[in-house]
């Protein structure tokens, strides 16, 4: 099972979609499952409500999953598990205060060091652990010997014992930290792989040093994808609203993640060739620029009659108009700007008023033509105007405004409304 983990602070970012559509595509290569976890336990962090519209998100991305799940859930596991490295002697209270801990801290850094927790109450005679009534944390001792990582994307990293370092498992509170929770659900959850951003990639020998600490002895495989500068600061949310397909957007985030076979994909298309092993290894800048053009021609690709559904219609012939309009905008939300004016009233300006009269009045007694040059002949003669004048003013009175598309795909697309937007 692979697992997709997430906190719900604010709208979903760009970078945690990307992380969560790689690992839709990874477990459906692997015939595994995917898990969805909420990790909920930090209480000041989270906020009400963003979860559930986070996985509505993966559901309109087409993200399948076998489950949701909050860490919250875990919580007396954590601690069962915290209790039996304390009897092991595995882990310690650690009764340190945060100002004794920042002087620490302030030292290292002073000495131009790096910091590590000294093991202070490492070692505490049980008497003094005992009669003690400070509030205390506890700490997991750390390993004897160094942990390598054999990772996907980033290859073999070995840390030190002092890289992992005798971190706190449990706060003060008694809730646990979220990397000890990470790795105790990992372990109950059975992740054959985690698949994350690589800024938790130092999280990564600390959970393994915890399972084995625990006695589990399956090896997770883990693969840290390097992030999307500034993506993160991007909401999934605020995309969608201002008219990004959610095709679009997965195929601008898969493109981040490896070189693509080709330019415009699907999702499903992307489950053939994708490859966790030609993962980009450095990170690339968030191009708005190029996530408009990827938006752009999945709007010309897509389906007439979907399309259509995006301006307000259910009509492939308006969803082919919005394809002639889609080579002049980037999203849907545009693209209902430029069409809502055919249907609506217009205003034509003084010098087209004639012109505009004669078309109206020739258009009543007008019959039906599938063809715009028929139209077009039938009309000049009805109306004696000359072309140029004649297609000047018929554009006006088709498309609300004097430029855009050429005129005879646009009747293509609109002489079944013509009775409606000609009055």
């Amino acid at each position: 099972m692979l697992r997709f983990a997430f906190i719900p602070s604010g709208d979903m970012h760009l970078n945690e979609l990307r992380i969560a559509l790689v690992n839709s595509i990874v477990s459906q290569q692997k015939n595994e499952n995917l898990l969805i976890r909420i990790d909920d336990i930090d209480k000041e962090r989270v906020k009400g409500e963003k979860d559930h519209e986070s996985v509505g998100i993966l559901d309109l991305f087409g993200i399948q999953y076998s489950q949701v799940v909050h860490q919250s859930q875990n919580i007396r596991f954590h601690s069962a598990m915290a209790l039996q490295l304390l009897h092991e002697k595995k882990a310690f209270s650690c009764f340190c205060s945060d100002e004794w801990l920042e002087k620490k801290q302030e030292e290292a850094k002073a000495a131009n060091k790096t910091y590590h927790y000294d093991d202070a109450c490492r070692n505490l005679p049980a008497e003094l652990v005992i009669d003690n009534t400070a509030p205390f944390s506890v700490r997991i001792i750390r390993p004897n010997s160094s942990i390598t990582v054999s990772d996907k994307v980033q290859g073999d990293v070995t840390f030190s014992p002092d890289d992992v370092d005798s971190f706190v498992i449990m706060h003060r509170d008694k809730t646990p930290t979220h990397t000890f929770a990470s790795a105790v659900d990992d372990m109950l959850s059975d992740i054959s792989t985690v698949i994350r951003q690589d800024d938790l990639f130092d999280e990564t020998p600390r959970e393994i040093h915890v399972r084995n600490s625990l006695g589990y002895e399956k090896t997770i495989e883990y693969a840290h994808l390097p992030a999307v500068e500034n993506a993160q600061n991007v909401s999934v949310k605020a995309l969608l609203e201002e008219g990004y397909l959610p095709e679009a957007i997965s195929n601008y985030l898969i493109s981040t993640v490896i070189e693509t076979p080709n330019e415009i994909f699907t999702l499903s298309e992307a489950k053939e060739w994708f490859t966790l092993g030609n993962s980009i290894k450095s990170p690339a800048p968030f191009d708005m620029k190029r996530l408009k053009y990827i938006n752009r021609e999945h709007l010309k690709r897509m389906d007439a009659r979907e399309l259509s559904r995006f301006v307000g219609f259910a009509d492939a012939e308006i969803g082919e108009l919005a394809k002639l309009y889609a080579e002049e905008v980037y999203t849907t939300k545009e693209l209902k700007a430029k069409i809502a004016p055919i249907f609506e009233k217009r205003e034509v300006q003084k010098a087209s008023e004639k012109s505009a009269t004669l078309i109206r009045e020739a258009l009543q007694e007008a019959p039906h033509f599938e063809e715009y040059a028929a139209f077009k002949k039938h009309l000049l003669e009805a109306t004696g105007l000359q072309e140029q004048d004649f297609e000047t003013t018929l554009r006006i009175l088709l498309t609300n405004e004097d430029e855009g598309p050429d005129i005879a795909a646009i009747y293509k697309c609109l002489k079944n409304y013509i009775g409606e937007i000609i009055k």
